[in-house]
């Protein structure tokens, strides 16, 4: 292994490697050749299907949490509970396998397979599996709600506005084309964040 290292390391630091190279070799009889016309090392490496596609799950969930929680307006930091609907006997071992990493990096400090409590819910879906988070304690639901209202109100008068001066044929005949672009691309923004701000508020029910 050590050699094979070295060996990749020799384009970087010749002579450091060259060095380290005949010198390691005392220890195994000395090498009748140099490393500059050592042999590149040939990967035998596979890939664990069942390990990438637990890693690629590991991902998703992690960041579907954080994603809610920016849409919810719920700090980075706090940890909260997943309970688990519709998770089989495999999703439990996984769960499992990986709660370090989902507790450090995910802040999902604790998974549970009871039906989650009463109230405000952020709920997650991944590969048919539910992940609840209750929501009680985490942020102020009211608060929440009167804050994505007022900002929907908002960006929906924006994109109101934006449509009506879209759909008036004296503009889009007589402006600037780039004008006209940027219009539509204000629009699809405004839009796209108005959809995000109402699944904000259906999570908070």
């Amino acid at each position: 292994m050590l050699d094979q290292i070295i060996v990749m390391l020799h384009p970087f630091m010749p002579f450091i490697t060259e060095e380290l190279w005949h010198s390691m070799a005392s220890e195994t009889g000395g090498r009748n050749y140099d490393l500059i016309v050592a042999k590149w090392p040939e990967p035998k490496a596979e890939i664990d299907a069942d390990a990438k596609a637990e890693v690629d799950w590991l991902i998703r969930l992690i960041s579907a949490t954080r994603t809610a929680k920016v849409e919810l307006n719920i700090a980075p930091g706090t940890k909260m509970t997943a309970h688990v609907r519709d998770g089989d006997e495999a999703l439990q071992k996984r769960i499992a396998r990986q709660s370090s990493a989902l507790d450090r990096v995910g802040r999902l400090e604790s998974f549970s397979f009871d039906p989650a409590p009463e109230g405000a819910t952020a709920q997650i879906v991944i590969d048919g599996a539910t992940y609840v988070l209750p929501l009680a304690g985490a942020i102020d639901i009211d608060a929440e709600k009167a804050r994505l209202n007022k900002a929907l109100e908002a960006v929906s008068k924006e994109a109101k506005s934006l449509e009506g001066r879209l759909g008036n044929a004296n503009f889009v005949e007589k402006a600037k084309p780039e004008a006209v672009e940027k219009a539509r691309a204000d629009l699809a923004d405004k839009s796209a964040e108005a959809e995000r701000l109402q699944a904000a508020l259906a999570r908070l029910g």
